[in-house]
C-alpha cells in the first residue's frame, strides 16, 4: 500500500513538471506616442424628398408630418396643385418616421405612414396609392 500511495504522488509530480503555466500577454506602449482612439461619427441624414404624381389624377392637397405629432397639419400644395406628372421637393424639418397623406381631386385620399426620410428619398403617387422608395 505504502509502495502504491508513493507511485501515485510521484505520477502527480511528474504530470505537474509537465505542464506549463498560462503565459500572460504584456502589452507595452513607446513613452512619447498618444494613444489613438477611434471616433465613429453617424452621416447626416438628408432630409430632403421629392413626391412624384404618377397617377392619372390630380393631387389638391398634400400632407406630411412627423409621426410623432398624430395630426396632419397644414397642407403643402397650399394654393398650388399637383398634375399627373409632376413633381415637388421638399424637406422634413426633423429626422424619423413621417406620415404621408394625398387628396386627389375626386375626394379619394390614400395614407402612408412611418416613412423614415433618412432612407426614403421619393414619395411615388399612383393610381393604387403612396409609395416610399
Amino acid at each position: 500500500m505504502l509502495r502504491r500511495r508513493l507511485w501515485s504522488l510521484l505520477g502527480a509530480f511528474v504530470l505537474s513538471a509537465c505542464v506549463e503555466a498560462p503565459q500572460q500577454a504584456v502589452y507595452v506602449q513607446p513613452q512619447g506616442q498618444l494613444q489613438q482612439r477611434a471616433v465613429v461619427t453617424r452621416p447626416a441624414c438628408n432630409t430632403a424628398f421629392r413626391v412624384v404624381n404618377q397617377s392619372g389624377r390630380t393631387v389638391e392637397r398634400l400632407y406630411f408630418s412627423h409621426s410623432s405629432l398624430g395630426a396632419w397639419g397644414n397642407d403643402q400644395l397650399g394654393q398650388s396643385v399637383l398634375a399627373p406628372g409632376r413633381q415637388v421637393t421638399y424637406r422634413a424639418a426633423n429626422e424619423g418616421a413621417y406620415d404621408f397623406r394625398v387628396v386627389w381631386n375626386n375626394g379619394q385620399a390614400s395614407e402612408l405612414r412611418r416613412i423614415n426620410v433618412c432612407a426614403a428619398s421619393q414619395i411615388t403617387i399612383t393610381n393604387r396609392g403612396l409609395i416610399a422608395s
